[in-house]
């Protein structure tokens, strides 16, 4: 069990993280969500035990994790920048990761340096921008850590090779659980792998729920001005789009089958809100309100 407690990490003045209160139980993989600057990647260096919470601790099992050996060895944190030597060759980083991980896979390693097509006698510095994920991916799949933390590990990667990774994470995972944290912008390409979700925005946890309660969580409804406006009343207003005579409000929330029954006799259509669509509402604007 991973527990974040009024966890807070500045830079100066600034707040980058706002007092967290987080729990993670272990064995799911977590979905990890924010815009540019929310404070994703300092939430994780301090979860990692990367980095001393300005205030407030991180506790793995009960224990603070900050400095501690025991939960540090099985915790895999992968960042683009690798945390490697650019002299590095490629073989030498497997080297050292299978010296730090007590539980690591050199076999399968070997076999998702095959799958991304790898170069073991390369060094990092000549390895292109897709290819540094790669071995990221690599490192910290076959690490097979307690809890693997992947940063946006997929960035330069081609449609193939992500495809490749999410496919080879979710294998992993089903044959080997354990608790992985995985931040990304890419929601519809890997939102059918995150159990839970986590949104981040502006440094606090905007939302923490199970990805099966979000799916159908909004709607867009549909139709002529007047009457989507007065079926919204009383619904909270994420989005509004507006043609002409036509109005189309997104509302948080699930609607009863009796109103929406309602709805499409009086013309009105009802859509379903994508994880994607319902980030973007929350993370972008304030709520309407329904009577505009």
């Amino acid at each position: 069990m991973i527990e974040l407690r009024g966890v807070t990490v500045r830079y100066g003045e600034t707040v980058a993280v706002d007092a967290i209160d987080l729990e993670l139980p272990p064995g799911k993989i977590y979905g990890l969500l924010g815009r540019n600057g929310s404070g994703k990647t300092s939430l994780l260096s301090a979860l990692a035990s990367y980095r001393k919470p300005s205030a407030g601790a991180v506790f793995v099992d009960g224990e603070p994790a900050f400095e501690n050996p025991r939960v540090v060895r099985q915790t895999s944190f992968i960042r683009d920048t690798l945390d490697l030597n650019d002299s590095d060759r490629v073989r030498t980083a497997l080297d050292i990761a299978s010296w730090l991980r007590p539980t690591w896979d050199a076999d399968y390693a070997a076999k998702l340096v095959d799958v991304f097509q790898l170069d073991t006698r390369k060094r990092v510095s000549s390895l292109s921008r897709g290819q540094r994920s790669m071995l990221g991916v690599v490192l910290g799949l076959a690490s097979r850590a307690a809890l693997t933390i992947l940063d946006e590990s997929y960035l330069g990667m081609d449609a193939v090779a992500r495809t490749l990774f999410y496919r080879e994470l979710l294998a992993d995972y089903l044959a080997h659980p354990r608790t992985i944290v995985l931040s990304t912008h890419l929601i519809d390409e890997v939102a059918d792998l995150f159990e839970r979700v986590i949104i981040m925005d502006r440094g606090r946890i905007l939302l923490h729920d199970e990805t099966d309660s979000l799916r159908g969580r909004g709607v867009t409804v549909t139709g002529q001005a007047e009457r989507v406006t007065a079926f919204a009343a009383g619904h909270t207003v994420l989005g509004e789009q507006s043609l002409g005579g036509v109005r189309a409000l997104t509302l948080d929330g699930r609607l009863d089958p009796g109103d929406i029954l309602l709805g499409e006799r009086e013309g009105l259509t009802f859509g379903p809100l994508g994880l994607q669509d319902l980030f973007v509402h929350l993370t972008s604007q304030q709520p309407l309100e329904a009577s505009r």
